[in-house]
């Protein structure tokens, strides 16, 4: 939810968690603080996380409400990091994060612990986000640490040529052990997309690895990006997610969706790659159907 408001007369001069107070009653000045800190207040489109800064007439302040569940602080070392060199890192994205900054919320996002890892090491570049995963899904994701590392990857993937290997847990049997499914995606509404025409080009291989007692471990190669495509793909071939209740996935504490590997070659001709190990909520689903992944781990 998004609260907005212009800044009266007599309200200017105050500090921006008193305005903040006096134009939205229904928040406390502890939640107040709280948005200001965790990057979901602007005036006048402009971030802004100092509480005490001055208010001015005709200021329109914008608070992102979440919810306190997803204030969870992250902070990345170099024992957290799968891959790191001169030009590109690469991080385990943890299931329930946002991969960049929202309306609601900049501190406890990946883009933001990104930052300040690349702060510590001295850098005046930004995190760049390149490539996102959505926030209920898990893996790896990657970031340029220069200007031209980010137009190199941005360039490889927009032409396909990064590649990518997810694992999906469906509660079916698919028919065939291997498909490709290439259909294009459309927006159906602010939160949904589906199979439709007009839609965007997407393609995506499927392997089945494994089944176990009523649902089956799946790789997915996608060879475009588009919004929700594995999770699209698999609905639209009966084979929702477990955990995705936007496509009609059974419950599960989170949606069974994992960024495994990505792979691609650099401008001096590297090959760079990274593994994520699923946690432990992703292992536990699996074993809950009778499928051990770590037969399938290196």
């Amino acid at each position: 939810m998004i609260l907005k408001a212009s800044v009266s007369a007599e309200l200017a001069g105050m500090r921006l968690d008193d305005g903040a107070r006096q134009l939205f009653p229904e928040l406390s000045k502890t939640q107040i603080r709280r948005i200001i800190d965790w990057g979901g207040c602007t005036i006048s489109d402009a971030l802004v996380r100092v509480a005490s800064r001055q208010l001015r007439e005709g200021d329109l302040i914008s608070l992102g409400v979440m919810e306190p569940e997803r204030c969870v602080e992250i902070t990345y070392g170099k024992g957290d990091l799968l891959y790191e060199d001169g030009g590109y890192l690469a991080i385990n994205k943890a299931a329930g994060l946002n991969s960049q900054r929202t309306p609601y919320q900049l501190k406890g996002t990946v883009e933001y612990a990104v930052d300040c890892y690349l702060k510590s090491l001295g850098s005046k570049e930004p995190a760049r986000v390149i490539h996102r995963l959505d926030r209920g899904t898990s893996g790896v994701m990657f970031f340029p640490k220069h200007k031209k590392a980010a137009t190199h990857i941005s360039f490889l993937l927009k032409e396909g040529k990064v590649e990518k290997v997810y694992w999906a847990l469906v509660a079916d049997v698919p028919e065939q052990d291997q498909w490709t499914v290439d259909a294009p995606i459309a927006k159906l509404n602010k939160f949904r997309y589906g199979v439709a025409l007009p839609g965007r080009e997407a393609r995506t291989a499927f392997r089945v690895i494994t089944a176990g007692k009523g649902a089956t471990l799946i790789e997915a190669h996608p060879f475009t990006g588009r919004t929700h495509q594995i999770r699209v793909h698999l609905a639209h071939n009966g084979l929702p997610i477990i955990g995705d209740a936007t496509y009609g996935g059974d419950h599960a504490p989170r949606m069974m969706l994992h960024c495994r590997t990505m792979a691609f070659t650099s401008r001096e001709g590297k090959e760079i790659s990274a593994t994520a190990p699923p946690d432990e909520a992703f292992r536990q689903v699996c074993r809950d159907f009778g499928i051990e992944i770590d037969q399938f781990q290196p």
